[in-house]
């Protein structure tokens, strides 16, 4: 129980710094959602059941230009398809556990909970608790997240657009990215989407991103591909 209890307290350790980026996020969020005429107890809602800001932020973009709910619940779709990679990322250190852990962990997985998680599962030693760190991360990002919605959606029009806080999205998931490098594999493989995004940024619906992920993972596997060959 002690070991577990530590491995909780350290995913919410390390998911502290990430934070302070998503709070003014959240906040954002909330804003956007109430702007684009969603009811406040819908968009709080929407934290709670889609949990992922970008698609998130893209939902509430889309309602207020008044597209129709099949292109909002596709695009939404597509946004969140890089969480089929994190998924399949994690699996192998989750394969054991309940089924209810599973459940519960893949609605905690999120860039920001990912990002400290694979990182702490690659690391040596026993995989037994680890599980518990992805909890704690988890529910220190989810808490966060709902707290800073509710934030937002309560300033609703008060906070100036000359505050322009949008950066602090672009800011957080560079600082996700940024310790994962550790190869020259992951390196080329995070250039080739960053990229092929600038790129393709024009493209509807939001498919840049969905084209920068597999333009990326092509790279990579190319090069591993490339560096076993050369064994």
């Amino acid at each position: 129980m002690k070991a577990s209890h530590f491995e909780f307290l350290h995913g919410v350790r390390d998911e502290l710094p990430i934070l302070l980026g998503v709070v003014p996020f959240g906040m954002i969020y909330g804003v956007s959602a109430i702007s684009a005429g969603i009811p406040a107890s819908i968009a709080q809602a929407m934290s709670c059941i889609v949990f992922a800001g970008s698609a998130q932020f893209v939902i509430a973009q889309l309602i207020a230009a008044g597209v129709p709910a099949l292109v909002v619940i596709l695009t939404a779709f597509i946004v969140n398809i890089r969480h089929v990679l994190y998924s399949a990322s994690v699996s192998p250190y989750t394969r054991r556990l309940h089924v209810l852990w599973k459940w519960l962990l893949a609605y905690l997985l999120t860039d920001e909970a990912y990002a400290v998680t694979i990182l702490h599962y690659q690391k040596p030693g026993e995989d037994g608790r680890k599980h518990f760190y992805f909890l704690g991360a988890g529910l220190a990002l989810w808490t966060t997240w709902q707290l800073s919605t509710a934030a937002g959606i309560f300033l609703g029009g008060h906070i100036p657009a000359s505050w322009s806080l949008d950066f602090t999205s672009t800011l957080t998931f560079i600082a996700l990215v940024v310790p994962a490098l550790k190869d020259r594999v992951s390196t080329a493989s995070a250039l080739a989407a960053a990229l092929t995004a600038l790129l393709v940024i024009a493209l509807p619906l939001k498919l840049g991103i969905a084209v920068a992920a597999l333009v990326g993972i092509a790279v990579g596997l190319i090069m591993e591909l490339k560096g076993r060959t050369s064994l």
